[in-house]
């Protein structure tokens, strides 16, 4: 691939031009199919969903209600005042035109038991769909009678307010986050690089993978259908894996030219080492999100096939394009040097002076490669001590993932994700006070070949009655009946409010208990429950119910894909116990911060006592495809010295110091992609980006810096171990040795061997 590419430039160029722009042109075309609610969120609450979109009741009138309430003091939702204030309420939504069925408290009997709560509930006009987008003058015109009456509060909650500011507020969080990676990178490959064109080189390359899968992804969405959740991941991922398979490259071919090879030599080289690496790592990656697949919720499957796809193409380009672009460039890759980032000289590999005194990765000498001296440094105290090394390293990653054991997951709710301090959440907390389950109810949806005969109709009273007796619920139940669509629809205010673990509780209860002696009773009829608490809670079980295939089909296939890559067994297993303590102590850290609360102040999450219930399973899937990026990189460059005569010691020495300059890069990249999630106002964003971040950074130090070469030299020649019985693998190592690659200095080297068990 990469020799055909640098001898066909142009045409290597021109086609992936060319097929970035077909697939946007024709993915804008096909227009992207988002994921329906049925999709989103399996078991009963899909089932409910389901029921009232056949029925067409799903698109009926946003709701939204209002809570007047006496602060304290004596006045009462009686008084003359009071009334006032709630005839104002009234006046001052219908005014705004948007709003239709006002009902007042006093027709409907909606105050509270304590007499001081009143409640003014409407529906948004039009388009529920779009009720978010036209709630602000309603919003408005309710914030101006509080600001009239001090003494009481009056706030509003319902379906198109509250669904506006988590909009707002995922919306501008992604969309920040999205505009400040591309900018945080090409900041960190500048000064890496200190070359304009050296560092456009990855971004573009990761960016017009993104757009492409753009379009692709488009075209799939008609039959995976696709959500924003999906499309910022994929962006996330996308430059993540484009900037690293970029930068692998880049940097061999760049150490190839200055070991004295000539243009295309290098390139060869470039291809046949880190070309290799990045096809290996690329796959690992696909399959580790191909286990995305397997959770058969919606926005995972989503998620899943979104990624796979940027990875693929990012991959495919950069063994493609990104060798007919080098031999394009040539010299003119330096172009656009920047005076006080200028190279430090032959043997860094193409890293800029102040890069190299940033990380403290100046060479030591002549001859070494561009490998660096505190790599040097610290390799060096872990080859002569690999026990101790391999003990201290083990040890702490071990302590870290430890509190993982006690994390507990949950959906979180509207005040921890968001925080107490917006308008919309305390009004949410005084409804629910006032109305407890008010405004978060269940919703039995009830489907019935005849929903008016007298069996059905004794079965829904007979549950609306046991549903208060049982105390799932403070009541009353409301009913809708739909003669025409053969559907009712409960509304049942759940016992237990905003308290979570209260409120499943009081769902189980009407599940499990009342359900069955009542509606359960009749033949034919079907009553699934959904709403809020059940969405949370069927989401919660399917995904732990997920985690078993998920974990199997993304551990064997990893490991398989590690034996065939190194034809060593000792190597796949080892991959896989490192990547699994990376990812088990970052867990360890979320716990710590978010449910433990140590230095939650730092990213401003103190108080929420629980891990979003998507992100362990999310992070395992992402951080075991992008740790193996690294992991294949370097123990390709291990194997690679193996293969040209170099003891193990003396190949994990040079494949270490060697590739610790670009691995550091793409690392810092990465973190500080990461880590501005951490900054977003979300919880769950807020979480994401600290697990993402501090995994990369423990992988890239501890693991490949300490333990990895601990581990290799203390195993020694069992690394390249292959059992005979195993030895009918399909062989798909590859010769580095034909290549002609630049001279490895070694103090004593040995006459070169064949590793046992590593295929020529």
């Amino acid at each position: 691939m990469g020799g055909w590419s640098a001898r066909h430039r142009w045409t290597a160029v021109g086609s992936w031009l060319l097929f970035v722009v077909l697939a946007l042109v024709i993915g804008s075309m096909a227009g992207r199919v988002d994921l329906t609610d049925r999709e989103e969120v399996p078991g009963e609450f899909g089932q409910a969903v389901a029921i009232l979109d056949d029925a067409g009741l799903n698109d009926g009138p946003a709701g939204e209600m209002v809570l007047v309430q006496a602060a304290g003091g004596s006045l009462k939702a009686t008084d003359p005042a009071f009334r006032a204030v709630v005839g104002e309420v009234v006046a001052a939504v219908e005014g705004t035109g948007e709003v239709t069925s006002v009902e007042s408290p006093y027709d409907v009997g909606a105050i509270s038991e304590d007499g001081r709560s009143a409640l003014v509930r409407f529906d948004m006009r039009g388009d529920p769909q779009t009720a978010p987008d036209r709630v602000e003058p309603v919003v408005d015109a309710v914030g101006g009678v509080q600001d009239k009456h001090k003494d009481l509060k009056v706030e509003q909650f319902g379906a198109a307010s509250s669904e506006k500011v988590f909009n707002d507020a995922f919306g501008s969080d992604f969309q920040r986050a999205e505009y400040s990676a591309l900018p945080v990178a090409l900041g960190i490959l500048l000064i890496a690089f200190g070359a304009l064109v050296a560092a456009l080189l990855p971004v573009l390359l990761a960016m017009t993978a993104f757009l492409a899968t753009t379009g692709l992804v488009a075209v799939v969405s008609h039959a995976v259908h696709m959500s924003d959740t999906a499309n910022s991941v994929m962006l996330l991922v996308g430059l993540a894996v484009g900037v690293d398979y970029c930068l692998f490259y880049l940097r061999r071919e760049r150490e190839e030219r200055e070991a004295g090879h000539d243009a295309q030599t290098a390139l060869r080289i470039a291809a046949a080492t880190s070309g290799r690496a990045v096809l290996v790592s690329g796959v690992t990656v696909i399959v580790a999100m191909a286990g995305m697949l397997f959770t058969g919720i919606g926005d995972f499957k989503a998620m899943g096939l979104a990624t796979m796809m940027v990875v693929a193409v990012a991959m495919f380009g950069s063994v493609t394009v990104l060798p007919a672009l080098l031999s394009l460039l040539g010299e003119r890759v330096e172009k656009g040097r920047i005076p006080f980032l200028r190279r430090r000289g032959k043997g860094t590999g193409g890293e800029s002076r102040v890069w190299r005194a940033i990380l403290f990765l100046r060479r030591r000498g002549k001859g070494t490669g561009g490998e660096s001296r505190v790599w040097r440094a610290i390799l060096g105290a872990v080859l002569r001590r690999p026990v101790v090394a391999a003990a201290v390293a083990g040890g702490a990653l071990v302590a870290l993932a430890v509190p993982a054991v006690g994390l507990n997951t949950a959906n979180l709710t509207l005040s921890q994700e968001l925080g107490d301090g917006l308008p919309i959440v305390r009004a949410y907390e005084d409804i629910n006070k006032a109305f407890p389950g008010g405004p978060d109810p269940a919703q039995v949806v009830v489907k019935a070949s005849d929903i008016t005969s007298p069996e059905v109709r004794q079965a829904i009273d007979a549950f609306s009655r046991a549903a208060v007796a049982e105390g799932a619920s403070p009541g009353p139940v409301e009913t809708e009946l739909h003669e025409k669509e053969g559907v009712a629809v409960l509304k049942v205010p759940l016992a237990g409010g905003t308290d979570e673990e209260k409120a499943e509780a009081s769902l189980k209860v009407l599940r499990d208990e009342v359900r069955p002696g009542t509606l359960g009773e009749v033949a034919g009829l079907t009553a699934p429950i959904g709403g809020s608490t059940a969405a949370s809670m069927d989401f919660t079980d399917k995904i732990g119910d997920s985690v078993p295939p998920v974990f199997a089909f993304v551990v064997a296939f990893a490991f398989l894909l590690m034996l065939l890559s190194f034809r060593s067994l000792t190597i796949a297993i080892t991959s896989i116990v490192l990547n699994l303590l990376s990812v088990g102590a970052a867990y360890g850290i979320l716990t710590i911060v978010f449910q433990h609360g140590w230095g939650a102040g730092l990213v401003g999450a103190e108080g929420v006592g629980a891990i979003v219930a998507w992100l362990p399973l999310f992070l395992f899937v992402i951080l075991f495809g992008l740790s193996m990026d690294y992991h294949v990189f370097v123990v390709s460059r291990i194997r690679e010295a193996r293969m040209r005569g170099l003891t193990t010691q003396g190949a994990i020495r040079h494949g270490i110091t060697t590739t610790a300059g670009v691995v550091t890069s793409a690392a810092v990249i990465m973190v500080a992609v990461f880590a501005i999630f951490g900054t977003l106002s979300m919880q769950s964003m807020k979480q994401m980006g600290v697990g993402l971040a501090a995994a990369v950074l423990i992988d890239a130090t501890v693991i490949r810096g300490v333990l990895l070469p601990a581990v290799m030299a203390l195993l020694g020649e069992r690394n390249w171990y292959l059992p005979k019985w195993l030895g009918w693998l399909p062989d798909m190592t590859h010769d580095e040795a034909g290549v002609a690659p630049a001279p490895v200095r070694q103090a004593t080297a040995p006459a070169p061997v064949e590793p046992s068990g590593v295929g020529r």
